[in-house]
């Protein structure tokens, strides 16, 4: 048994039409954790919304291990407008937070035709209610322990794999 690198791999490389929203997320390890996420799963860009996070941050560069070079991105203070723009472009808006009438991910089909904004949330607020009021769709991954939510990266992945392996 042989350990494969990076480039030496046989997965067949997929984009998908996924935008991932990040909205009021600040830590640098999750936001180099987000493009090594996004790389890995063919996200087409990431926008981040009502913060402005510090790509220069030795944490974040060592995270991403340059993912945050290759992964398309742009920063807006105003995440209000990003959803109405990505509305109008034909973007279905899903946000990924648990709320009294959140739906479970695994139930959630996608049409890859359809273009996708997955909007994820703060670290510590989760995603703001002007957000989730403007979401087409509010998904949620189930848990089983106590806790009621898990790191932003971490479900980041949970969500993007759901959704990519459904297709």
């Amino acid at each position: 048994m042989v350990q494969l690198s990076h480039n030496s791999n046989t997965f067949e490389k997929k984009d998908f039409p996924i935008v991932l929203v990040c909205d009021d997320v600040r830590g640098p390890a999750n936001i180099g954790a987000l493009f090594r996420i996004a790389e890995a799963f063919g996200v087409a860009e990431i926008i981040f919304g009502n913060a402005q996070p510090d790509l220069s941050s030795p944490r974040m560069k060592r995270t991403s291990r340059d993912s945050h070079l290759r992964v398309a991105h742009s920063v807006s203070e105003d995440i209000h407008t990003i959803i109405q723009h990505m509305k109008e472009g034909g973007y279905e808006i899903i946000s990924l937070e648990i709320t009294d009438d959140s739906e479970r991910i695994e139930n959630f089909k996608w049409d890859r035709q359809r273009k996708l904004a997955l909007v994820v949330g703060n670290e510590a607020n989760g995603i703001s209610e002007a957000v989730l009021a403007d979401s087409d769709k509010i998904l949620h991954i189930e848990l089983f322990g106590n806790n009621s939510s898990i790191n932003v990266a971490q479900a980041t992945a949970i969500a993007l794999y759901q959704l990519t392996r459904s297709i």
